[in-house]
């Protein structure tokens, strides 16, 4: 594929010839995942039933400090499926009762996904979701319009400072938003089927510890921008101490029930549609089972 030549994929823009060296992504162009099954661990929306029908890509274009998905997202982790064999799992999830197909952390195998989701027209009758870490270029987002009809990004920091210390990306606001701006134009207002979303956008937001004015910032920014029908939000308290957060003392710690209240207190000031987490979600338990190959099924 073209896209994988000179990789424009994502905002690192980083032009490897994937067909031949890894990319700032960590991957090749082969598309490679580390789990495909169904997931019950998502916001209630997107979860009903049987849950989503999850598939966690390998590579990530970030490189966050205490990813809980760093087997997978920089430690390389995960094996090899091509388009047709995608395609084939996800008509799997669908018989098993998914509610929907959630393509994680997949910026970087976008021409692939498209691929699958070709061979797959017609057969596949649940909405796709796009659970992406919000740092997305226009390019690769307009390559996706009419496939996905969730998408559920990130918007993790304000600061241009903390997005580059943690996640080695200054520019991460400024990207992110423009992304988000994009997936809710595609999209437009949520639609529900009862309590199952059925298009729209949340946005989810992962309060760090120590840093809750800057969860603010963005509440505030979310809430001067849209009107409270354009977009579900999505504060999560799930944070937990892993990877390399030991090397930043102030992150090397759970959130305190302070921080998360003083965030929520900014974010129903604007009357959002939200998700809240509770204090259990804070533990490596809710964290997937990842495979370096393919598991046996059944």
């Amino acid at each position: 594929m073209n896209e994988y030549q000179s990789c424009r994929l994502c905002p690192r823009s980083c032009g490897a010839d994937r067909r031949e060296s890894l990319g700032l992504c960590g991957e090749y162009d082969k598309m490679r995942i580390a789990r495909c099954a169904l997931h019950r661990w998502e916001e209630p929306a997107i979860c009903t039933g049987s849950g989503s029908g999850a598939i966690f890509f390998s590579g990530c274009s970030l490189r966050c400090c205490y990813c809980q998905n760093f087997e997978i997202s920089q430690c390389g982790k995960g094996y090899e499926i091509t388009p047709m064999q995608l395609a084939e799992e996800m008509l799997k999830l669908q018989e098993q009762g998914a509610c929907n197909i959630s393509f994680i952390s997949a910026a970087h195998f976008v021409p692939s996904v498209i691929e699958a989701l070709e061979l797959v027209r017609g057969a596949l009758k649940i909405p796709t979701v796009y659970n992406s870490s919000g740092y997305e270029s226009p390019q690769t987002l307009e390559m996706l319009r009419g496939y996905i009809d969730i998408y559920l990004p990130d918007i993790k920091y304000f600061s241009p400072k903390l997005s580059q210390e943690y996640s080695s990306a200054k520019d991460y606001f400024e990207v992110t938003s423009r992304a988000v701006d994009i997936m809710i134009k595609q999209t437009g207002k949520p639609i529900f089927d009862g309590e199952a979303l059925k298009k729209g956008v949340i946005v989810r937001h992962l309060v760090l510890p120590s840093h809750k004015d800057d969860s603010i910032e963005i509440m505030k920014y979310l809430g001067e921008k849209y009107a409270p029908d354009e977009l579900i939000l999505s504060i999560m308290r799930q944070y937990v101490p892993v990877f390399k957060s030991c090397e930043h003392s102030e992150i090397n710690r759970r959130l305190t029930t302070y921080e998360y209240d003083r965030v929520l207190d900014e974010a129903e000031k604007y009357g959002f549609k939200w998700y809240i987490q509770g204090k259990a979600a804070s533990d490596t338990y809710f964290i997937p089972q990842f495979y370096g190959e393919k598991p046996p099924q059944g």
